[in-house]
Order: structure tokens, then sequence, then C-alpha cells
């Protein structure tokens, strides 16, 4: 019996798992506000929502070993300092990385995101047992269509930067044969579907969430089964 201490993001949650049987999973998840899942619950947000959907897909006595590094605010920069910074070990079978939209709304060089995502998507390889088939690359939602982003100057410019970040994600994962999910088209409803914002005007719900693990959750059982 083998007592695993996971440290849930950096938030400063910490939760003790014992991991007892086969069918246990580690499952990491990298990114910043979407990630963490601003003004939504631990278990509205999307790492919280596919650590239950896996729960209740797989066999009864699964367990999900959760880890989440992220924060609001982080852009490329901060997520790779993050990782360098905690004691993170290479054994996790799933880990997922959704990160960017801080550099474009930081207003940094294009060129720092073409830098550091690739690093990033390295280090998530590392940190998925060196196999890049348990890794799986997420879209940078557009919060151009929310009420955040539409008092903003230029919500349609907002939305041009974004599809920039995640067409060089989208062609880098591509090239490497690395999955990549989009989801920010469920984002772009936003304005249709007032219900898909959180209460903060700005970030995903609870519902919008619901429809990322509806993309995400089947890749992800592939991946681990």
């Amino acid at each position: 019996m083998v007592l695993l201490v996971l440290l849930i993001g950096c938030n400063s949650e910490k939760t003790n798992v014992i991991k007892e049987t086969q069918n246990s999973y580690n499952i990491l998840t990298l990114g910043d506000s979407y990630t963490i899942g601003e003004s939504v619950c631990d278990t509205c947000r999307f790492p919280g929502q596919l650590k239950d959907s896996l729960v209740n897909t797989l066999m009864s006595d699964a367990r999900i070993n959760l880890e989440i590094i992220a924060q609001t605010g982080w852009t490329t920069s901060n997520l790779i300092n993050a990782i360098e910074n905690e004691n993170l070990v290479a054994n996790h079978d799933l880990v997922t990385l959704l990160i960017g939209v801080n550099n474009q709304y930081q207003g940094k060089p294009f060129s720092l995101y073409e830098e550091e995502f690739p690093e990033l998507v390295e280090k998530a390889i590392e940190l998925a047992k060196d196999d890049k088939n348990n890794v799986i690359v997420v879209s940078i939602p557009d919060y151009a269509f929310t009420p955040f982003g539409q008092n903003s100057n230029n919500p349609s410019n907002i939305s041009s930067e974004i599809d920039t970040y995640n067409t060089f994600a989208e062609d880098y994962c591509n090239q490497n044969n690395i999955t990549f999910v989009t989801v920010t088209d469920i984002t772009r409803q936003g304005l249709n579907n007032p219900n898909l914002v959180a209460s903060d005007g700005l970030h995903p719900s609870e519902l919008a969430y619901s429809k990322f693990i509806e993309r995400i959750l089947p890749i992800a059982l592939e991946k681990i089964e």
C-alpha cells in the first residue's frame, strides 16, 4: 500500500489518496483560469468534471488521482516557472494543457507563445510517462463572446488574435501527432446563450465546461484504458 500525497493545483488544496488497485489513474491538468475554474466550484470546472465523469464511466473501484497546476492570469511563462517549482513525478496516465489566453490578453509578443508553447507540450509529454499519446491539448476559449469581452475596445480583434494562437497550437500538435481538442466554438455561443458564461461575466460556466467534457471524455477514456 503506497500513500500518494497530491497537490491540487496552486489553490493550496491537498488531498491524500491511497493507491490500492491497478485501476488507479494519475491525471495532471496544466493551465490558467480556464483550468482552475475561475468563478465556478471545484467540481464544476473542467478538471473536476473530467474526474467525476471518468469515475462514473470506469470500473467501480477505479481511483482518479487529480493534480492541478493552474492559476488565474498565468501566461505560458508563468506556467513554465510553476512546473519547474513543483516536485512533479512523471507518472501521469493523462496530462491536459490549456494555456495562452493571458499571453493574448496581456499583449505579450506572439513570438513568446511560439517559443514557449512547444516547451510546455514537451514538459506535458515528459510528465505523461514520456508518452505523447497520454497528452491532450485543449484550444483557448474566446472571451470576446462574454459581457467582459464585449466591453473591450475591439471584440473582433480578440477573436482574431485567439484564432492565431489556436491555429499555431493546432498545427504544432498535428505536425507532432499530439491530440488537440477544440472548445473555442462552444465559448463563441456565449452571447446567444448566457448560461455558458460564469457569474463574473468572463469565464466559462459549469454548463460550458460540461460541453468541453463531452469532447474531452471519449478521448481521455481511450488514452487511459
